[in-house]
């Protein structure tokens, strides 16, 4: 609990403003509240003559600032109900007046409880801090710059509430700019504890009471010495206090342990009549080499696939851990509740018509006869399932079987189709697909608390739309994060701004920067585009994680150098400041008109032996973390030789316990492309005719491990 907090205080507010029906407190209200939690306000008073306005201005000390107290306005400055910097006791007496009349006009039937006097604070920085009630993730607080600057240059960061001090302190250090808060110009530098204090004290509010649903504090007014919440707006909403249903990791693990390597299968429609979707999940999971029990249920049926068909699942004499349903949408309540009586651990829901088409009751129908019965629920509306280690392929698109380390979901068929083609044509293995489609009930944070005690799976690579419960996956990413890679692709990063809100707070908070924000902070690799994720997928488990930041450039041609150059910037890593002894190391293999530095540029007409030195030297200097090779196609040196001679060295210092990431861009004729798969199927991430998706990479690699603790 957050020292110096008043919880009963704050309680007594919100019990007032319930009883009478109000969704927002007034600003002597909202600061209280503030006061209860700690966060400073300037000094006020309430005046309800314009004699008390005078004289509590005259007590405060002027100048000072009158705002209206009314239920009834939400935004004071449109209704004319704000007036600052008034320094006499006229301009008080005047400004009281001016007000009231300026209120009424804007709404004669507003409620007015009085005038706020208010201290006037007349240095600092204009901050604004915030908290809304996400409908993603919940409660997140915010921070960016204050005034007419926050929604023209929307430079603000969020986080989930609560917030650690130390991550407040990153939000205030995390803004673009953050330097004007360091002083800027003479200016002094502003206490930027005392911000971080606010805005942990604020996430620590709305958690206490959830049901403050929008909190603006805009300004704070920030200085040397402190911060003070010059302007406090809270909205308060019972519904913003309801959470989801959430599963424990325990229950979570049981079903879908079972879901992911079942003992038996009951496809639910299954066909003998080819091109039925029935007929091609059954033969998946025949032909795909499935070793555990598969019944097919087919009222209409005696035999499918040579196996014994049955009119309902529940005819079937053993236990079924997973029915695969591929009958039409409105048969599937009837077939779930004998599905769920036979006690079944998932439906996989292939069959579309439900919420996606806007038939939302029968989707409820369905999630409410699972959970009666304890089935969890996978789609409506997918393509299926595949799980390697078990031979399952649950779908009726292609087979797959390349077995490897990555598992990768997604909320569109055909997103998982290009999943599986990339896969199969990059030679990607691959421990699970699955197809998540509408996610009444199973959804990306169950499959990471599998995934996560999964053996066989290195990396979790998820395409997704939207979040069901976002802070449910963002608690649930930043613990898997730690032992494996997250890769997310977040479509819709240009539409998240259409959402209304009351609040400065709640207006930025409708935009892609909370994703952003929030899945950094959970340790989430974001991917920009599909070939990114499955580009990541693929390379950040081939490549070590580094035991540093320094990367140094080795190129033939000095063009590639300047562009892996700019890409290093661009993906965040840093380029090493080559020291003497080093410069002069490499200077002795490369010719007179090369140049050390970094880029280490040997030139384009340089021998093997030139490459592998290099080389060689960047992987024994144990201050050089990670080698980026920039290749130039040429005679003297072809691209299988380069390649070649790349494995080569670096297997060597494997061999040696020198793991370090290396990746390499090829330039030149076709021959580049076999020489690239070379290097890649030898553990180097390497690309031809690029620059950038090299560094990519490895930037992608280097941001798991600075939020994985590895470096």
């Amino acid at each position: 609990m957050t020292t110096g907090t008043d919880r009963a205080a704050v309680e007594k507010i919100l019990a007032e403003a319930a009883a009478e029906g109000r969704s927002s407190l007034t600003a002597p209200e909202g600061r209280a509240v503030c006061e209860a939690y700690g966060i400073a306000t300037p000094r006020e008073r309430l005046a309800a003559t314009a004699d008390e306005a005078v004289a509590q201005a005259t007590e405060i000390g002027l100048p000072v600032v009158l705002k209206i107290v009314s239920p009834d306005i939400l935004h004071k400055t449109e209704a004319g109900g704000v007036l600052v910097g008034l320094r006499t006791a006229e301009d008080v007496a005047e400004g009281f007046a001016t007000i009231l009349a300026n209120v009424k006009a804007y709404n004669a039937k507003a409620k007015i409880l009085g005038v706020q006097v208010q201290q006037m604070l007349t240095s600092g920085q204009e901050v604004i801090i915030g908290s809304v009630s996400d409908q993603t993730f919940g409660k997140v607080v915010a921070f960016g710059l204050g005034g007419v600057l926050v929604e023209v240059l929307k430079d603000v960061t969020f986080r989930l509430a609560p917030t650690s001090t130390e991550e407040a302190l990153s939000m205030v250090d995390g803004i673009a700019a953050a330097e004007i808060l360091n002083g800027v110009r003479g200016a002094e530098a502003v206490d930027k504890g005392a911000l971080a204090s606010i805005i942990h004290r604020l996430g620590r509010l709305v958690t206490d009471f959830p049901q403050l649903a929008e909190v603006d504090l805009n300004p704070v007014l920030a200085t040397a010495s402190g911060a003070t919440a010059v302007d406090v707006r809270i909205l308060v909403d019972p519904d913003a206090a309801k959470e989801p249903l959430r599963f424990s990791q325990e229950e979570i693990l049981a079903s879908m342990t079972r879901i992911m390597k079942p003992a038996a299968v009951a496809v639910i429609g299954a066909s003998a009549e080819a091109g039925k979707i029935g007929n091609s999940v059954m033969k998946n999971l025949v032909n795909g080499g499935y070793a555990g029990e598969i019944y097919p249920i087919n009222p209409k049926a005696t035999e499918i696939l040579d196996r014994k068909a049955y009119a309902s699942i529940a005819d079937v004499p053993g236990d079924v851990d997973v029915a695969v349903f591929a009958i039409p949408a409105k048969f599937v309540p009837a077939a779930l509740e004998e599905a769920g009586a036979k006690g079944v651990a998932g439906a996989i829901l292939i069959p579309s018509g439900f919420g996606e088409t806007g038939n939302i009751e029968l989707q409820d129908e369905v999630v409410a006869i699972a959970r009666k019965h304890g089935v969890r629920v996978l789609g409506p509306n997918i393509y299926g399932y595949y799980y390697t280690p078990e031979n399952l392929s649950a779908t009726f698109c292609t087979p797959y079987d390349v077995k490897g380390g990555v598992a990768l979901s997604s909320q569109s068929g055909g997103i998982g189709m290009a999943i599986l083609g990339f896969s199969r044509s990059a030679k990607m293995g691959v421990s699970a697909i699955v197809g998540v489609g509408n996610k009444a009930d199973i959804d990306e944070d169950d499959l990471l608390t599998f995934f996560e005690h999964d053996d066989n799976t290195q990396l979790i690579a998820m395409h997704l739309e939207d979040l069901k419960d976002g802070r449910s996956f963002a608690e649930t990413a930043k613990r898997v994060s730690l032992k494996k890679p997250v890769v997310v692709l977040k479509a819709g990063r240009t539409s998240q701004g259409a959402k209304a809100a009351s609040s400065h707070t709640g207006a930025l908070a409708g935009d892609d920067k909370v994703y952003d924000d929030i899945l950094r902070q959970s340790g989430v690799v974001r991917a920009p585009g599909l070939n990114d994720m499955l580009e990541y997928a693929r390379g950040i488990p081939l490549l070590p994680t580094p035991k540093g930041e320094n990367v140094v450039i080795i190129t033939g041609a000095g063009g590639s150098g300047v562009l892996l150059s700019d890409a290093c910037v661009d993906n965040g890593l840093s380029l090493m400041e080559i020291p003497a002894d080093l410069d002069t190391a490499f200077r002795k293999f490369i010719p007179p008109f090369g140049a050390a530095g970094n880029p280490v540029d040997i030139t384009g007409g340089e021998p093997p032996s030139t490459y592998r030195n290099t080389i060689a030297l960047g992987l024994s200097d144990e201050r050089v973390h990670a080698l980026i090779l920039g290749y130039w196609h040429t005679i003297v040196t072809p691209p299988m030789v380069f390649a070649e001679l790349v494995v080569d060295v670096v297997e060597e210092y494997r061999r040696k316990g020198i793991h370090k990431p290396v990746v390499a861009s090829l330039s030149g004729d076709v021959e580049v492309e076999e020489a690239s798969d070379h290097l890649y199927a030898n553990g180097i991430v390497a690309y031809p005719y690029t620059t950038e998706k090299p560094v990519t990479v490895l930037g992608a690699k280097y941001r798991w491990a600075r939020s994985a603790g590895r470096l």
